[in-house]
């Protein structure tokens, strides 16, 4: 692969910046990696060589005039097709999706994409409607590990997950409604986070509800930073939308963690990890307190939110389904099937008790960050497992929430929490370390992350396939 390819967003603006690099070469150097490994993981369901060698002519241009549209100009990065994007069809992994459209809209963050002039290269492919946390559909098959391509790479952003991890676009946008963002950045030696929710404006509105949340996948946490600060923005059709930060993510982002109150919590009090994830998140930690964190380990103290989070869940997988008429659930994933018919057998009485649930464990966190500023807890409990399978071989369970324990707690919270890779197995399989902070924090998450990555060197690790 071109050497381009491995260059961070943050790079390439500064060698376009001082004229040392193209954004031209930039997306073709994008493209060719596209071309040179997407057979063997499937990242892409659509890209467009042709739209994107066009905006990166008209960005270059802006960049030797000395006017570049904004902060991302010219930057290859692909949108996750959960996400519309005038001009092409938003599939989201399901064959109840008529492709000819019409396309006439945006969703918000891809609008600012196109307003800082970031090139886009194409859509990154999904589970059916983003429901699990591997990535495999009906439409488009399954997605390959950059580290193993015959191992999932997560999901359900795991498209976007892989193509940055391979140079495919230094950016991607993602979804989380469980840990669709932080699952296949632990799988893939990625870079994310999940913003607070409203921060990132989404519409149209996510049939998961308020669990849903949109942010940037990236392979650096100052890159990562830099996104978030693109698609950021209040936007009057997302009526949950927060006010547009009036500064950027990249403020501060060096600070260190030094005086910051850190829980280390290695299992929530209820989990069983690999033995080699634990101990690399318990090294992690350390990492933390060497850097001047006060860390403590400790655990939030709440019981497992499965149950509740099922109900929010599959009762929005039973409502996207019904809107597609009574023969869609003979033409979907059976997985997305059976959840379905579970939340159709929901009633509002559990709905309600569910939304209390989750009431009282926003509560215990608001109290619990009182005293810790940050938390920190391994993204997952394992590591990749194979493709095409909603769980690893033999376990206990076929729900994509048996193997998630440690994210979907924090959509229900609207908690922002980050993750950063922190090793890797002896197999040479990625490690993620999840570092959750209090509702609008965002920014101390972000630089909790950054110390980390500033203290090791595991976001430059480079995967076989690139």
């Amino acid at each position: 692969m071109n050497d381009l390819t491995r260059l961070t967003a943050t790079e390439l603006l500064a060698g376009y910046r001082d004229g040392r690099l193209s954004p031209v070469e930039a997306t073709r150097a994008a493209l060719d990696a596209i071309d040179a490994a997407d057979a063997e993981v499937n990242a892409f369901v659509l890209a467009d060589p042709d739209g994107a060698l066009a905006a990166a002519k008209e960005s270059e241009a802006r960049w030797l005039a000395g006017r570049p549209l904004g902060p991302g100009d010219g930057v290859p990065t692909s949108v996750k097709d959960i996400l519309y994007t005038r001009g092409w069809p938003t599939l989201r992994g399901s064959v109840l999706i008529d492709e000819n459209g019409p396309w006439p809209d945006d969703a918000p963050a891809v609008a600012r994409l196109r307003e800082t002039g970031a090139v886009l290269l194409g859509k990154t492919t999904t589970p059916e409607f983003g429901w699990k946390g591997v990535t495999d559909s009906p439409r488009h098959g399954a997605t390959g590990n950059p580290w193993n391509p015959a191992l999932t790479s997560g999901g359900s952003s795991g498209g976007s997950a892989a193509a940055v991890s391979l140079g495919m676009g230094q950016w991607s946008l993602g979804t989380d409604g469980g840990g669709s963002l932080r699952i296949p950045a632990a799988f893939t030696g990625t870079v994310t986070v999940k913003p607070t929710f409203g921060l990132v404006p989404l519409w149209p509105a996510s049939p998961f509800g308020t669990l849903s949340h949109v942010g940037p996948m990236a392979r650096s946490v100052t890159d990562t930073a830099l996104l978030l600060d693109v698609i950021t923005g209040f936007d009057p059709r997302d009526w949950s939308a927060l006010p547009t930060p009036a500064g950027s993510f990249l403020d501060g982002l060096e600070g260190g963690v030094r005086g910051l109150r850190v829980a280390f919590s290695p299992d929530l009090g209820y989990v069983r990890n690999d033995p080699e994830v634990e101990a690399a998140v318990r090294a992690a930690a350390a990492v933390l307190a060497g850097a001047g964190a006060e860390v403590e380990e400790v655990d939030p103290g709440f019981s497992d939110p499965l149950d509740a989070f099922h109900v929010l869940w599959f009762a929005g997988a039973a409502k996207v389904i019904e809107s597609y008429g009574p023969d869609a659930l003979e033409r979907i994933d059976p997985g997305l099937r059976r959840a379905a018919e579970r939340g159709a057998a929901f009633s509002t009485a559990d709905y309600l008790d569910a939304i209390a649930v989750r009431v009282e464990l926003g509560a215990r966190m608001g109290i619990f960050h009182r005293t810790y500023d940050l938390l920190l807890t391994p993204t997952l409990p394992i590591t990749a497992f194979p493709k095409g399978r909603d769980a690893p071989e033999e376990w206990p369970s076929t729900d994509w929430t048996s193997w998630t324990p440690y994210t979907y707690p924090f959509n229900l919270t609207q908690q922002p929490a980050a993750g950063v890779p922190c090793g890797f197995t002896s197999a040479g399989l990625p490690i993620g370390l999840q570092i959750v902070g209090p509702r609008h924090a965002d920014a101390l998450v972000l630089r909790a992350a950054r110390a980390y990555e500033r203290a090791t060197d595991w976001t430059s690790a480079t995967p076989p396939l690139a």
